[in-house]
């Protein structure tokens, strides 16, 4: 099983619009993955680990496939409508990351 992270780092300085993300982002993903995508986590950063700092990353998004190959046979379809609604939530450009759980 792999896990395909999206990570949003934190800045003061750009916008995030969590209703959006949750309410139409996240579920046109899982629609448009359609079975191949096992599983969506969504985290929202609250805090780095020294008492009043920021966190890493204000969002993360994990979703679970079978292999790296099902990813990218679900991915590539889709990949320009998904990257394309980016803009409707934040300014900020998502790191991703693919990863075998272990």
């Amino acid at each position: 099983m792999i896990k395909v992270s999206a990570f949003y780092p934190f800045s003061d300085s750009k916008s995030f619009a969590w209703d959006y993300y949750l309410d139409k982002h996240i579920p046109m993903v899982i629609t448009r993955f359609g079975a191949a995508c096992l599983k969506v986590e969504v985290e929202k950063g609250l805090a780095g680990p020294v008492a009043g700092s920021n966190p890493t990353y204000l969002a993360v998004a994990n979703m679970y496939f079978d292999s790296v190959e099902a990813f990218q046979a679900a991915f590539g379809p889709v990949a320009a409508e998904i990257l394309g609604d980016i803009p409707n939530y934040t300014s900020i450009e998502p790191q991703i990351q693919i990863s075998q759980i272990m």
